[in-house]
């Protein structure tokens, strides 16, 4: 379905009943993303996934600050309103990590529970937030000027994905399809208006955090286990899976254990409070 938001459009795909689970992907991606885990989700909740500004089938405006963190939290809230969601769960992988992480943070009310794959909350100083929008606009103007599929050729090949390269060309394909959905210009719009330099840094206000909080990293990716244990010791009520053989997208390259971690965390929750 499509929802109108704020003036502009997203692509939603719901599944199931129950307490809401809204699931954010990361960049270059979109709802596709959590297809895999729908059958087993859905039996016990009301899936919402959505793609985010700029990604699939949703708008990307040509304005670049229409895709700040700030107008995407509101779009998020604006949603669920209209889905009629009170307080959900929620998921997000890398990119949508930091979006579902600063939903929590600026309507922490609106959010049963947190979990985060693969991701961070922004960088602590402003001499790295200004290094990184420059880096942000560089890949965004190669976007641009190259086109959105010599981009994902780039992309797939970063360091970051190395460990995909041993999936199944069958799951490579499909995923190299989701990012080839995308345009240049939504892509580019969310580098400079939602990009971890753009983005509000978190780091200093994570003991904030009220809610459970499930993060889950792959323990070949140094960097962002790094992050999610310094994550961990920061957030109050926080759990953290670190999973063996696997990469930055820990969904696809160990997708069984990732479903088991997700849904044993949203089952632990449920019995907390009927307890």
């Amino acid at each position: 379905m499509r929802i109108q938001v704020n003036g502009v459009h997203y692509h939603v795909e719901t599944a199931g009943e129950g307490s809401a689970f809204l699931l954010l992907h990361g960049f270059t991606g979109s709802a596709a993303t959590w297809r895999t885990f729908l059958p087993s989700w859905s039996r016990r909740f009301r899936v919402i996934a959505i793609d985010c500004l700029g990604h699939g089938q949703s708008d990307a405006p040509p304005d670049p600050a229409r895709y700040s963190t700030e107008h995407a939290v509101r779009d998020l809230a604006a949603m669920l309103d209209q889905l009629h969601v009170g307080q959900a769960h929620l998921l997000g992988y890398s990119m949508g990590g930091r979006l579902a992480l600063s939903f929590a943070m600026m309507l922490p009310e609106r959010v049963r529970s947190l979990i985060l794959e693969s991701s961070s909350p922004g960088l602590r100083t402003e001499e790295e937030r200004t290094e990184r929008r420059r880096s942000d606009e560089a890949l965004a103007a190669r976007i641009e000027r190259e086109g959105i599929e010599k981009f994902v050729d780039y992309w797939e090949n970063i360091p970051m994905f190395h460990t995909m390269r041993r999936l199944p060309e069958e799951v490579r394909a499909a995923i190299r399809e989701q990012r080839l959905a995308s345009t240049a210009q939504g892509l580019a719009g969310n580098l400079r208006g939602m990009g971890t330099g753009a983005q509000p840094s978190w780091w200093e206000r994570l003991d904030e955090l009220t809610m459970p909080v499930q993060l889950i990293v792959g323990e070949l990716d140094e960097k962002f286990t790094a992050i999610g244990r310094y994550m961990s010791e920061l957030i109050p009520d926080c759990r953290l899976v670190e999973v063996q053989d696997a990469g930055h997208a820990v969904h696809v390259e160990q997708a069984d254990f990732f479903d088991t971690i997700v849904m044993d965390f949203l089952t632990s929750i449920d019995q907390e409070r009927m307890a």
